[in-house]
């Protein structure tokens, strides 16, 4: 029987779990003494798995507990984690699982049709997703066998994006409702998303170098967007406006509120986030290169040093100046 062991070295916060692996030491660190506790039965469960069976039979509140401690320990955001753990609650109310032993291909498939029924395919392939990286870490733990589910097909989406019309007709309607207008300025002239505007501060705006930087709310990362020129004075007055107050919101964006300027707009199932498509649309009929659009969109993942984080590339800001904004404002 291989040994586990529980321990707390001296100047050192929280508390390891110890066992030997090939004849190596190894540890692993936890912030609690109860979580190393946990811990410490569920390796020793999967060390002697060749004692105990073929692979640990683990509870499911425990198998989610474990998983949920993993992803943080990965340093996911919290909207990550809940997104993963969301998928298991699904899977719990479907399914009623007891024990990682009886988790099988037949059941993950089973769980699959019944959530057709429930939810569109896009959201279906997001739960596969979910479901397929939880079944590769309970493989590798040696709870399960190995599970394997296949995303289903969706058709391409159709792309709702603005004509200038359609635009000034919004602005105008959002114009009415207060700080919606700022809100709806930044998403169709910075490209931000909605929880990223929502996050805003004063400080966040850089007006001499023309840009804003703020964290993504979506990957976790600081990241730095042009503003074309045409709209700062518009910002720096709002701004001005604030007086003290450092965010750059201080009341709430409601379904409520977006409805009514959706509605006055002439635009009642235009959805916020075709604001940003609008934004990427625009710059690529300009004749903006797919690559600087992406760039401007954060999809890809660069490395932000220092200068990236502080300093704008003259060809996002030359790219940013061809969106159509002297046709939108009035």
């Amino acid at each position: 029987m291989r040994k586990v062991w529980v321990y707390k070295p001296k100047n050192r916060k929280g508390y390891f779990v110890g066992w030997y692996h090939a004849g190596k030491r190894r540890s692993k660190a936890l912030p609690t003494k109860a979580l190393a506790e946990h811990y410490k039965a569920m390796k020793y469960v999967q060390l002697n798995s060749d004692v105990f069976g073929d692979g640990a039979d683990v509870g499911w509140n425990e198998l989610k507990s474990e998983y949920h401690q993993q992803k943080k320990l990965l340093g996911l955001t919290q909207s990550a984690i809940y997104e993963a753990m969301l998928t298991l609650r699904h899977f719990e109310r479907i399914i009623k699982p007891r024990t990682s032993r009886r988790l099988t291909q037949a059941l993950a498939e089973r769980f699959i049709l019944a959530r057709a029924d429930e939810i569109k395919k896009t959201t279906l392939r997001k739960e596969v997703q979910n479901l397929n990286a939880f079944f590769h870490w309970a493989a590798t733990k040696k709870y399960t066998t190995q599970i394997k589910l296949t995303r289903p097909k969706v058709p391409e989406p159709i792309i709702r994006t603005l004509n200038p019309s359609e635009v000034r007709m919004l602005l105008a309607a959002a114009k009415t409702e207060g700080p919606v207008y700022i809100r709806v300025l930044l998403a169709l002239v910075v490209g931000l998303r909605k929880g990223d505007i929502e996050a805003l501060k004063k400080s966040d705006f850089d007006f001499q170098r023309r840009h804003v930087v703020a964290r993504a709310r979506k990957t976790g990362k600081s990241l730095t967007w042009p503003i074309p020129q045409q709209v700062i004075p518009e910002l720096q007055k709002y701004i001005e406006s604030l007086g003290a107050e450092q965010r750059l919101f201080t009341d709430y964006f409601t379904s409520k509120k977006w409805n009514r300027t959706r509605t006055k707009a002439g635009l009642p199932r235009l959805k916020f986030h075709d604001l940003r498509k609008t934004y990427a649309s625009s710059l690529i009929q300009a004749g903006v290169s797919t690559s600087v659009v992406q760039t401007l969109l954060q999809h890809s993942t660069p490395n932000l040093t220092h200068s990236v984080y502080v300093n704008v590339d003259p060809v996002l800001r030359q790219a940013v100046d061809k969106l159509p904004v002297d046709e939108w404002l009035d």
